[in-house]
């Protein structure tokens, strides 16, 4: 069942969010950028300070992963806006998953989680996939909670941490509640101060140059069509906020494969299709938020396209043409294509102001800001 969920005013009342003495835990303060609504928050995981703090250590902690050899951040780099730079990703073991590595960068806001799953929609019950899955294994940690409880347990500084963070609890290092600070420190790395967004809601009139002025009128023209499904605030049609009239839950195909002529795409990739059965939802995938998107390439949910440039060739065409091998197809005729997605003329003027739009979506202070890094000590464990 999903969690309940509160603003942080509505939550206010909870014990949890009361700082009135030793073993009180400290109300988080958003201070969101101009323009940002209010995350959403589970009933039963408020944000706090302490929460965080510990969610931050656990989430670079190698000690997470089965072998030692890996942690959330592995996968989840600050520096390009914790994506990893991999077409796909690669876990613990060096199994490869069969997806790219999403952006955590404003999660918060994420109605959906993953590239086509609509069945986890929380942030406490997603981060039980990558600890404890097996197909593919990425922490590699299935059958082994009492070890990771035991790894932590023994750790002084997690003692301390787990007590700030859930004081009063009668058990307090549970996998519960590591995913609860896990879930806490994600929804903390809100990303909202890119030279867009100073000239957009700050009135900052110099921070866009004209070439990405006259590239973010292309991106929300009806030739291209871009913002139907990168739309509102964070850039992604499937987001959830405090004051939100509905739980946007959106899904596109592309037309990056067209297999057999009926709009396949590969058989362990096939998006919102895989859990539905429907052969409507072939190829169906989440629209990633395009903040900080000149920092998270490769592209796609396969990381099949390595350039923005080449992103703009393959909408303008209208669809990708594979000329040959396995997955040789022309993306362009997919019948099951979204109808947003039908090709545009383009002058090499014009790509380039919308790759200058683009890459002032780039929060510069967001993949640097200290609050978001590592805490540990090098070599980190």
């Amino acid at each position: 069942m999903p969690l309940l969920l509160c603003s942080l005013a509505a939550c206010a009342g909870d014990e949890m969010f009361t700082a009135s003495g030793p073993g009180a835990s400290t109300n988080w303060q958003w201070n969101l950028p101009v323009g940002f609504p209010t995350p959403l928050v589970p009933i039963e995981n408020p944000m706090t300070v302490e929460k965080v703090e510990l969610g931050r250590h656990l989430f670079y902690d190698r000690r997470l992963s089965g072998n030692g050899t890996q942690s959330c951040a592995s996968c989840h780099r600050q520096s390009i806006a914790f994506t990893d730079g991999r077409p796909l990703g690669v876990g613990s073991t060096g199994e490869v998953h069969p997806r790219n590595s999403m952006s955590l960068a404003n999660i918060a806001y994420a109605s959906v989680l993953n590239w086509g799953n609509p069945n986890l929609d929380n942030l406490e019950q997603q981060a039980l996939l990558p600890m404890f899955g097996e197909h593919p294994v990425e922490l590699g940690l299935s059958g082994q909670e009492q070890e990771l409880l035991a790894r932590v347990r023994n750790d002084t500084l997690y003692a301390r941490l787990f007590r700030d963070a859930f004081p009063g609890a009668p058990t307090i290092v549970t996998v519960e509640n590591i995913t609860k600070a896990l879930a806490s420190f994600q929804r903390a790395l809100v990303s909202g101060n890119s030279p867009y967004d100073r000239y957009t809601f700050r009135n900052e009139r110099t921070a866009l140059s004209p070439s990405a002025i006259r590239g973010e009128a292309l991106f929300f023209s009806e030739r291209t069509e871009c913002f139907h499904c990168h739309a509102g605030v964070m850039f992604t049609a499937s987001t959830n906020y405090v004051g939100k009239s509905f739980r946007e839950q959106e899904y596109f195909n592309n037309g990056l494969y067209n297999v057999d002529g009926q709009g396949a795409y590969p058989s362990h990739n096939t998006g919102l299709a895989e859990f539905t059965g429907q052969a409507r939802d072939m190829g169906a995938h989440k629209a990633p938020t395009l903040r900080n998107i000149a920092l998270t390439a490769p592209y796609m949910h396969d990381g099949s396209i390595a350039t923005l440039e080449e992103v703009i060739d393959h909408y303008a065409r209208g669809g990708r043409l594979i000329s040959s091998g396995p997955h040789a197809g022309d993306g362009r005729l997919s019948p099951v294509k979204n109808g947003f997605v039908n090709g545009f003329a383009i002058t090499p003027e014009e790509k380039a102001d919308l790759i200058s739009f683009l890459r002032s979506l780039t929060d510069s202070s967001f993949v640097t800001d200290p609050r978001f890094a590592n805490p540990w000590p090098s070599p980190a464990p």
